[in-house]
Parts: structure tokens; C-alpha cells; sequence
């Protein structure tokens, strides 16, 4: 199977519906932007991270794209074109994550720039585009039928990489980096 079909070469791209549709389209930009998240992991996992965290992105990363396939399929075509989608327990499972690495961590006396470690600050630069995703699926929400989980679920999932961020620079040694007001 050759990588390029030059389906595309005309501005539009298929959905997993068989639907063609303009690679400008919302749609099209929220699960793109999922793809983004997605490599940003990646760059994060190649960082070395202090367990569980390579383990948990690991995951994440595979729940991303079942995002990814929620997305690219629009719901009213969901039966005939069955798809992975977002649960309640890939929701479930990132606060049980959050709620382990607040034990060991400091409280929140400040708010946290982004920075620190290098392993910290890329998982800093994934939550700014998971919060960039869920901007864009909550204006798709707007017009089109999607997955409630999904959207809780990239709100849920920034919140865990803030968290991942903050325990990373403590396994690190590195002190967050706080706002000076």
C-alpha cells in the first residue's frame, strides 16, 4: 500500500464514514489536532521519563487514537461505520492517576509556568494543545453531534498533564517554575 493516494492533492480529505469532506473543516482540524497531541507525546516519552509516566502516555497515547477515530466518524454515521470511542473509564482512569501523584507532591501555593525539567516542560506544551483540542471539539460540539466523554475526557487529560509535568520536576529534583506576581 503506497502512503499517498492524491485523493487529497484537491483540498479534501475522507472520513472514516467514506464521506469526503474539506481539510479545513472543524472536524477535520479538532482530530487533527488530536494527531498533534498525540506526536507531542511521543516527543514527551523520548525524554526519559521517571515512572509511571512512560507507562501512562503509553496508554494515553492509544486512547488518543480512539479519540482520533470518535472524531472521524460523525456520530449519525456511527452505526453503520462502528468505531473505538471514548468511555467513562478512559476518564475514570486519568483521575485515578491524578489523585496518586498529587500524594507525593507539594500543594499549589502559586501558579506554575511552564518549564523546569525538559521531560516537565514538554508535558507542559502537551496540556496547552490537549486544552487547544478541547477548545476545538467544544466549538464542533456547537455544530455537529459529538461524544460528551470525548470532551470531558481532553479536560480531564490536561488536567493529568499538569499533574504529570508537576511530578515529573519532583522526581527530578527541579522545582516547579512558579509565577512572581
Amino acid at each position: 500500500m503506497k502512503i499517498y493516494t492524491r485523493t487529497g492533492d484537491d483540498g479534501s480529505t475522507g472520513l472514516g464514514s467514506r464521506q469526503r469532506i474539506g481539510k479545513d473543516s472543524l472536524r477535520i482540524d479538532t482530530y487533527g489536532t488530536v494527531d498533534e497531541l498525540n506526536s507531542v507525546l511521543g516527543v514527551a516519552l523520548a525524554t526519559d521519563l521517571f515512572e509511571p509516566l512512560p507507562g501512562v502516555l503509553e496508554r494515553v497515547q492509544e486512547e488518543l487514537f480512539h479519540l482520533g477515530s470518535d472524531l472521524c466518524v460523525p456520530d449519525e454515521d456511527k452505526e453503520r461505520w462502528p468505531v473505538p470511542q471514548m468511555e467513562e473509564q478512559h476518564i475514570s482512569a486519568l483521575e485515578v492517576l491524578m489523585d496518586e501523584l498529587d500524594g507525593s507532591l507539594q500543594p499549589l501555593k502559586n501558579f506554575v509556568l511552564p518549564g523546569g525539567s525538559l521531560g516537565a516542560a514538554q508535558l507542559h506544551v502537551a496540556r496547552t494543545v490537549a486544552r487547544r483540542c478541547e477548545r476545538l471539539l467544544v466549538s464542533l460540539a456547537r455544530v455537529e453531534s459529538v461524544n460528551p466523554i470525548a470532551m470531558r475526557y481532553l479536560n480531564r487529560l490536561s488536567d493529568a498533564l499538569f499533574m504529570m509535568a508537576r511530578y515529573e520536576n519532583y522526581k527530578r529534583g527541579v522545582a516547579d517554575v512558579v509565577w512572581k506576581r
